[in-house]
């Protein structure tokens, strides 16, 4: 259990670094395209990087997804969080000392006036919600018995780049609690009173994603 914390607190820092660093670091003006590659792009490396060890879910909500569909139990899924949540947080943290801003900006998401597009509570939660919901389903999918092995960490990562690509001007594009996390305890101010949605909406999204597999519903005929 122990590999899995750590492989799971690495894989987060990575992500957290790489897809937020991509925002803060990149390229002026934004690049919404190279912010979406960086975080789709994180997930592929540690996908081969640490999936080995421990499937590589670096997301809390995936982590939720699979104890619901029935294939992990929820003392991993505890030690799976855990893990998560601090590598976040020390990502967020290396990211401060790097980017200039220090953590006035660390790529936090958020919503409504003065944050990107400017959307509405109601269409961060709607978009969370169904965007988790569409992740979980695919992670669910590819990694199942008949998924396709080789290439679940490619299939995982381009539909987090995509789902990037539709929404970052939504709220940033979370899907994953850990994510929004580090950057928010960091930041303070609007992110930190505004991170309860991306920790409430990722888990409903995931929820209901994995209960389509742990009803049988996305599950192929020879499985059930």
């Amino acid at each position: 259990m122990l590999k899995k914390f750590s492989a799971e607190l690495v894989g987060t820092l990575v992500l957290v670094l790489f897809g937020c660093g991509a925002a803060v670091l990149g390229p002026e003006p934004f690049d919404q395209l190279a912010v979406s590659l960086a975080f789709g792009f994180a997930i592929v490396a540690m996908a081969y990087g640490i999936g080995p060890v421990s499937g590589c879910h670096v997301n809390p909500a995936v982590s939720l997804g699979a104890f619901v569909a029935g294939r992990m139990p929820a003392k991993t899924m505890l030690v799976y969080w855990l893990a998560q949540f601090a590598g976040a947080l020390v990502g967020a943290f290396i990211l401060s000392l790097i980017a200039k801003t220090g953590t006035a900006n660390l790529g936090q998401n958020g919503w409504g006036l003065g944050f990107l597009g400017e959307y509405p509570l109601a269409a961060a939660l709607i978009f969370e919600v169904v965007m988790t919901a569409i992740f979980v389903i695919v992670i669910l999918g590819v990694t199942g018995d008949k998924g396709h092995g080789p290439f679940a960490g490619t299939a995982i990562g381009l539909t987090l780049a995509v789902i990037h690509i539709v929404g970052i001007q939504v709220t940033g594009v979370s899907v994953n609690p850990a994510r929004s996390f580090g950057p928010a305890v960091l930041a303070g101010g609007q992110a930190l009173s505004q991170l309860w949605l991306f920790l409430v909406a990722p888990a409903v999204g995931a929820a209901l994603g994995a209960l389509l597999f742990r009803f049988g519903v996305l599950v192929a005929d020879d499985e059930t």
